[in-house]
């Protein structure tokens, strides 16, 4: 019997995070409401409320769940012992990119998170969330430049704040250009290049050295 209240559970709390994204993808995340989500998922508000706190909550279950099929080669990119950080991160950044097209589920969250999310100054609104989760990636990407520089695979005199800025401006700004202009290019197909770019600039860009000459 518990178990399977666990199981019905676990059941309900799928139902909700499906009905959320199916409600935030039609409607946006500010005009789509829990009564709205709560009538997708067939189940009362109170039942919500025992999931999750808020929809930026429920935004969070959407994004972990599209990065959980990812989580253990992101994890294997800031293993200490790892001898290739940064040609793990490359695979990861391509399969980011890929499944951005290839993967229904994973395009519709971008598409909630970069086109159809208003990100107002709430305390716990979306914006505040979002800020949450990409401090916390650019902390998991730091780890894995250093990584990549005590490997040598990155300049020593990498500049690692701007590193770290530009390359997460590279990452956001093709998915958002990629999901304004889908019919562009293929991002799946061009996944390697566009990840083998991002790293380039790393490796390339005289700009991104600690001691590069003042203008």
């Amino acid at each position: 019997m518990v178990r399977r209240t666990k199981e019905e559970a676990f059941e309900t709390r799928q139902s909700i995070i499906d009905a959320a994204q199916q409600c935030f993808h039609e409607k946006g995340v500010s005009r789509a409401s829990l009564t709205d989500i709560a009538q997708a998922a067939g189940v009362t508000r109170g039942a919500i409320y025992w999931h999750f706190q808020d929809k930026a909550d429920l935004l969070d279950a959407l994004f972990q769940r599209i990065h959980m099929p990812l989580e253990a080669l992101s994890e294997a990119t800031r293993n200490p012992e790892e001898l290739r950080p940064l040609e793990l991160f490359r695979e990861l950044l391509t399969e980011v990119f890929r499944r951005v097209e290839s993967d229904p589920t994973t395009r519709r969250v971008n598409e909630i998170i970069f086109l159809k999310c208003e990100y107002t100054d709430e305390p716990c609104g979306p914006k505040k969330h979002l800020q949450a989760m990409r401090q916390e990636h650019d902390n998991q990407v730091l780890t894995t430049l250093r990584l990549a520089v005590a490997r040598g695979e990155l300049p020593a005199d990498l500049d690692m704040e701007l590193a770290l800025l530009c390359l997460h401006s590279f990452i956001v700004g093709v998915i958002n250009q990629w999901l304004m202009v889908p019919t562009r290019i293929s991002l799946s197909a061009r996944a390697g290049d566009v990840a083998a770019a991002a790293l380039d600039m790393l490796k390339l860009s005289p700009a991104m050295r600690t001691g590069k000459a003042a203008p």
